[in-house]
Parts: C-alpha cells; structure tokens; sequence
C-alpha cells in the first residue's frame, strides 16, 4: 500500500491511541510540537510553539476557546470536534481530546491529543449531532486498551459511578466498580480480542458504586478495535441498565414456579411449606409461615373479628431460609408461634392488610414471645434488616400470615418486591384453605363415614334424581360405591357415581376422601375432563403418600373408577366424562334405552391415556342412569359386556308410577339381595327450563351500554314479579358489566335466569378471573365485587373454551341480603 493510501486509509477510522499529541500552558499557548502534529497540519515547530493554539483554529472554533477552556477547566478535560486549519489553508476535522497534564517546571498544562476525521463517515451530519453521538449518548460507552485499561469513556457511564471520564482513565473494571463481576466481563472482552467476535446482549446483575445496596442489571456489548495492519488495540463496550426488565422477567419466573410448587398436595403445612420453599430465594433471604391453630385443625373460622390488641394462637407451619438450617428461625415448625399484642403480624392478622418496613431497628426483640428456653434476638443478631408481613387470606378469610425478610441481600424491600409477595401468598392462601377444606371433609369422614352417602340430595329445578345403594358388606352396609348431585352455578348440576375397590369401612373411608374430593373440585366450576384429571393426581398423590403397598400405591384407592356429568337445564347440554367406569344410559322421552359412546379413560391413580368428555343435547323428560359396575354384575365372566348391558336396556324399559319405584325395581331386577359387589344407581330425569325463565343480552363494549344493561334487567324483573330485587340487580349488573368492558375482551353478554335463585350471568371473552378488593377509605375504585359479595348470596367465575362468566346469585326464598 502505498503513502496516499495509508493516509486515505487512516483517515477512515478514529483511533485515539494513535492521535496526533500537542502541549498547551494554562493561557492556551503551544509549548510542545511533535512529528505528529506537523504531519497532521503540516507546520514546523519554529511556526507554532509560542503562538495561541487558536491562530490553528478555523474562525468559528477559535471564538469557542475560552468556553472549552471554561469546561476544561470545570470538568478536568473535554473531548470533542473541532476544524483546524492546514498550514496551506484548507480545513482539516479533527477529534480533540484535552486532559490535564503537569509541564517540564511543574507548571500546568493541557495534553491535547488529535485525530483527522476528514474521511470519517458520517462527518456530513452537524457537528453538534456527532459530539452528542460520542460524549452525551444516554447509553454508557467505554473504550479499553489491549490491557483492558481504560483510555476513553463518555459522561453516561458516570450515571453508575466509579467516576468522570478522566479519573477512569488507564484504570482496569475492577477498580472502577469493585462490586460487580469483573473477572466475567473481562473474560468477554478478551474473548472479543482474542476472536474479533462481537459480543452483542451480555446480561450481568451485580452491584454498581451508584447505588451499592441495589442489586441492578446491564445489557453489554463489546466489539474489538483494529490497527491499519488488522491487529488488535482494544474494546469499544456499551451498557444499558435493564433493571426493571431484569426484576420482571424474575418475577413471572418466580410465579411460574409458584403455580407449578405450590399446591401439590392437600396437606396445610406441606403447602405452607412449599410457600416458603418458592419464596427463597427469589423473593426473600428468610421466610415463615404461620397459620391459625384452626386452620391447621380442618375447622371452620370461629366468629367475630380478631383483635389487634390480643394474643393470637398462631402455629409455625413451614420456613426456610438461604443459610442452611433456617438459622434465623426461633420457631420451630409445629410449634406455637405466640406475637406480641399490637406487634406488625397481629396488627396484619386483624386488619388483612400487608405492612412493609424498609429498615428495621437493629436493636429491637423479634415479636415472637412465649419461646422455650431464652431464644429471644434482635434483629440485629438474626441478621435481618428489612420486612413485608403479607396475610394468608382466601375466600375473605384470613388464615395466618406470612413474614418475608431480607439477610444477604442488602437493598431494602419496595413496593414492586410488596407486590410480588402478596402474588405468592394469594396463590398459596388458596391452595392452603382447599387443603383446610379437603382436611375438614377428611376428618369428617373418618368419624362419620355411614353419613357420606347422602341421605337426601340437593334441591334443584334441573333434574328429578332417584338413587339406590347397596352394600356387599351386610355387616357394616358400608362400601366403596358412591354417589352424588352437586349444585353448580348457572342452575347446571353435577350427577357423580363411582366405586373404590374394596368393602367396608376402609373402602368407605376412601370413597368418603374421593366424594370430598370431587366437592371441592366441582366448587371450582372445572370441565368433567380436568375435574377427573386433578381427582386421578390426588390418588396417586394420596397412594404415594399413605404408603399403600411396596410399590408406593393404596390398594383402597388406586384403581377407582368414576364418571362426571354435567346438565345445563337451560339448553339441555350434558357433558360427561369417565375414569375406568361404565357409560351412563339414556331413556328417551319414548321409553327406548340407549348408551352414551363415552370414551373411557383409565381408573384413578394408575396413569395412562388423558381423559376425554363429550357433549349431548338431551330433551326434556329424558333419564340419565348412572351405575357402577356391580349392577352389570356377571353370573358367567366369559359372558360379552352387550349381554350386561341388554339386561339391564330390559329393566329400564319397564314403567314403575315414580321415578324411586323404579329405581329401586331396576336394582331388585338386577341384583340379589346379597349382592358380591357394592352397587350404586343414580337416575336423574331432566327438565328444561322455560323460555320465560331466561332472558339474555348481546352488549357492546361501549361504558354507555351499563344504563341500558341495568334497564333491560329491570324491565325483565318487573315482568318476573320480582320488583323488589331490583336495586341488587341493577347494582349486580352495573358492576359486572362496567368489569367486563374495562378489564375484559370479545363479546360481551349477559343473561338473567329464574329458578330457585335470581341468577345473574355477564360472560366475556377474558381468561383473567377477577378478585375481590378490600380498598381504602381514600381509593375511588375498586369496590365492584366487594358489593357483589354482600348484596348477593354467592357469586364466582367458570372458565369456557371461549373465556369466562361471572355469575352471582340472589335467593328467591329469603329476603335479599
């Protein structure tokens, strides 16, 4: 390459290692000329030094001398673009870099370093637009040497500390921000050197000397810088803070997990427990979990409200910490956890509001009180210097509370970290309170176990339900076949029959925990699919952990069989699906028999294949029959399941004056009285409801629709004879309907239906379900579904393929609340 090409080629980068040097005294006088200089603007040494450094200046630059010296002197240096002129007149941009420096006699002095830019692209934008570009860019920009040492960065980066430009100059990372990872980040900038690869999206969390009790997040890039002959002189890296991004992202990790962790079995303390286990250490360095003696026992919640003032039986369910053995613990899980009166957990318990303390007093005494033996610390001692204290509270019940602090990590709780925790514990209160519920039924079962068969079913208007029971265990009349009709909301009902292996009282005692079970999962409105899905988990879960037989399953559990119906009386829908459980029959309005092609999934608890449902229209007057296996009991194994099934299409088609009578004459056709098998049989003779008892409504999601919303329903019920619900109603239908347009998508319709109960239905297409608020005195929202719950006997959310519905219920028998 020749001499002009070099120089052509030079002029096509900006290198400021390779800059041209000069030397100026304190008034801005050339004291020092070097070869470089000379080659750049082509003067002799004899024609500079002496003369001000503007006589070198192009007219407009040298009127900016004294402010640059201004700045100069103000910031310890500046770097920027100038116009110099050559010696035989022609304009030559320059880079300019001005640095402190001390002269031959100790005078001061300023360095000023050179770079022709006049090839640069980009020197036909303004100058102002190049300068901003370089030196006020938001986004942190360094430039390292070979060594990684620092020689050129902008202002931006002072935003994270460590220091104005000049005093980062020649120092490596480390010694710029000690509290990040610098062996990490410089790996990446060798690999850069080694390579010339860039490094583009580099995450690094760690703390920076701007805010060093904060753990923040940058996004880095490093790409290398060549010579003219290609070889390796530095990094050129940027860093952009992406704390917020970087917590959010953690964040909905965090409440993945939680949905996944928490929950996965019926057991109270197991799911405190795994609340403590999900919240350490994303959230906090030490958790625990203290819940009310009652909810740990299965009870229901006494009356009246707590005090704040008074002690409260509380009882540590579950903890965890980051430092092995829960050294900050001075509970012991199981033991009683008793606060002091007045003391933040009681106050919490009382009012079911969260308090958060950014920086607890170091010297003050935990609030636990009444320990064995002297346990009682300071904060101070524990290690820990901030708190949330977030109640468990489910269904408006608050259940215990749960107190998260920080040991390791040094920068205070805020209110995104408030908010997260109240995330957590709102999913966990749940899964504790359907645990408290599923243990409540539990125990009552255990003790009541000849009562879990109903002795008289639910009033309903959907279907005329007759059952028949028949234990093969005469000494107990106790088995493993059950039944059940569960009210659901929309008027539908759920029709439920299955069997547990076995006779007796063990068997009883299982099929009692499966009946409960299939309540408390029918109170969630789920398809008959996902209702016998998480039924089939909860018998394997179960198995596995009561220790059934060497393999780890219940003999008296696994392999139950089941079958789920719902009937949706305003069109007549009936959906069903089955686990390792007979088909239902269906008797027409004509009398002819026939049975439901429902695929079969697998019994309870031994895995396999995902259950499946179907749909049906049935008209009114139709007999859905329900059975388990023992009333298609087989005198001859070898005989084919059609011949069962023919006896049992004959039995059916008989006519008896009632539904009872012929429930019972189908069982005495089938089944002697000692029968070797426990046999259940449910019929349930539908009805439609009729057009006068429903009315509905396409809206548009336009706020304007609410009036007339509530108009419609007013006329409706004044149709109805229901005037006097008309103030609920209209408060019902504003507020459900007002959420659907803010909060929801899709259409928008709302449907009234009188049967035993004014129900009010607003479906939308929304995936979210809404929770109820308790607002502030002081808060201007919020209250809809707080006035919901208390104008109306009940109220909840169903899922659909096409989104939800939120439905409450006003009773037709009792004077409205």
């Amino acid at each position: 390459m020749g001499t002009d090409e070099e120089q052509d080629h030079a002029r096509q980068r900006f290198d400021v290692a390779d800059a041209a040097p000069l030397l100026l005294d304190a008034q801005g006088v050339v004291t020092s000329w070097t070869r470089d200089a000379r080659r750049l603007l082509d003067y002799t040494a004899s024609e500079v030094v002496g003369t001000p450094v503007v006589g070198l200046l192009a007219a407009e630059d040298a009127a900016r001398v004294p402010e640059l010296a201004e700045r100069c002197r103000r910031d310890g240096g500046w770097a920027g673009l100038l116009t110099a002129r050559h010696k035989d007149g022609h304009q030559v941009r320059v880079m300019v870099r001005i640095t402190p420096a001390v002269g031959p006699g100790g005078g001061a002095h300023w360095l000023v370093l050179l770079s022709d830019m006049g090839g640069a692209r980009g020197w036909d934008m303004s100058r102002a637009v190049l300068e901003q570009m370089v030196t006020g860019s938001p986004i942190g920009i360094a430039v390292v040497d070979a060594n990684l040492r620092c020689v050129w960065s902008n202002e931006a980066l002072e935003r994270f500390g460590g220091g104005s430009p000049g005093e980062r100059l020649g120092r490596r990372l480390a010694e710029i921000q000690p509290g990040i990872d610098s062996e990490g980040i410089e790996t990446q900038m060798r690999r850069v050197l080694e390579t010339g690869q860039p490094v583009v999206g580099y995450e690094h969390v760690g703390h920076v000397r701007s805010a060093p009790r904060r753990e923040t997040a940058h996004m880095m890039s490093f790409t290398r810088l060549d010579d003219d002959h290609g070889h390796p002189m530095g990094v050129y890296y940027t860093v952009v803070d992406i704390t917020e991004r970087h917590r959010a992202r953690q964040r909905l990790a965090l409440l993945d997990r939680a949905g996944e962790q928490i929950g996965r079995s019926l057991d109270i303390a197991r799911t405190a427990q795994e609340l403590a286990d999900v919240a350490v250490p994303g959230c906090a360095d030490f958790v625990c979990v203290d819940l009310l003696e009652w909810v740990l026992r299965g009870a229901e919640p006494p009356n009246g409200p707590l005090s704040p003032t008074e002690a409260v039986p509380l009882r540590r369910a579950g903890h965890q910490s980051v430092n092995p053995g829960v050294l900050e613990a001075v509970v012991e899980i199981g033991a009683p956890a008793t606060y002091l009166p007045g003391s933040p957990p009681i106050r919490c318990l009382a009012t079911g509001l969260s308090w958060r303390e950014e920086r607890l007093d170091p010297l003050a005494r935990e609030w636990a009180t009444d320990l064995p033996g002297d346990r009682t610390a300071t904060f101070l001692e524990l290690g820990l210097h901030t708190v949330m204290v977030v109640p468990i509270r489910a269904r408006g019940v608050t259940l215990g509370v749960t107190m998260f602090f920080r040991r390791r990590r040094q920068e205070p709780f805020d209110e995104d970290d408030l908010s997260l925790a109240e995330d957590l514990v709102s999913r966990a209160a749940v899964c504790v309170d359907n645990a408290r519920r599923y243990t409540r039924e539990r125990n009552a079962a255990l003790v009541l176990q000849r009562s879990l068969l109903p002795h008289r079913l639910p009033d309903q208007d959907a279907v005329e339900v007759a059952a028949c029971y028949r234990p093969a265990d005469e000494l107990t009349g106790l088995g493993g076949d059950w039944y059940d009709l569960i009210p659901l909301s929309g008027a539908r009902v759920a029709l439920v029959v299955g069997e547990v292996p076995g006779h007796g009282i063990d068997a009883a005692a299982a099929m009692g925990r499966l009946r409960t079970a299939v309540r408390t999962l029918a109170a969630q409105d789920l398809p008959p699919e996902e209702v016998l899905a998480h039924l089939d988990d909860l018998v394997a879960r179960t198995g596995r952990e009561e220790g059934g037989d060497p393999e780890g399953v219940d003999v008296q559990v696994a392999g139950s069989g089941c079958v789920y119906v719902i009937y949706d009386p305003v069109d007549g829908q009936c959906t069903m699906a089955a686990a390792g459980h007979p088909a239902p029959a269906v008797v027409l309005p004509d009398g002819s028999v026939s049975f439901v092609d429902l695929p079969q999934g697998p019994p309870l608890g031994v895995g396999g294949r995902p259950f499946e449902a179907v749909e049906l229209a049935l008209a009114a007057g139709s007999t859905l029959v329900l059975h388990t296996d023992g009333l298609l009991a087989r005198e001859d194994d070898d005989r084919p399941v059609d011949a069962d099934r023919d006896r049992l299409r004959r039995a059916l088609e008989r006519s008896a004056p009632s539904l009872d009578l012929r429930c019972r004459a189908v069982v005495d056709a089938l089944i002697p009285d000692r029968p070797d098998d426990d046999v259940a049989l449910l019929m349930a003779h539908t009805r439609l409801l009729g057009a006068d008892q429903v009315a509905d409504w396409d809206l548009p999601a336009d706020p304007a629709v609410v009036a007339d919303a509530r108009k419609e329903a007013t006329r409706q019920l004044t149709e109805w004879g229901l005037e006097e619900l008309a103030f609920t109603t209209e408060l019902v239908v504003s507020e459900l309907v007002t959420n659907a347009i803010r909060h929801a998508e899709g259409p928008i319709r709302l449907r009234l239906i009188k049967e035993r109960a004014l129900i009010c239905e607003v479906s939308d297409g929304g995936a979210t379900a809404p929770h109820l608020r308790h607002p502030r005195t002081t808060d201007e929202g919020g209250r809809g579904l707080l006035l919901v719950s208390q104008f109306t006997q009940r109220w909840g959310t169903r899922f659909m393929p096409e989104g939800k519905v939120i439905w409450a219920e006003q009773s037709l028998t009792d004077p409205p609340a």
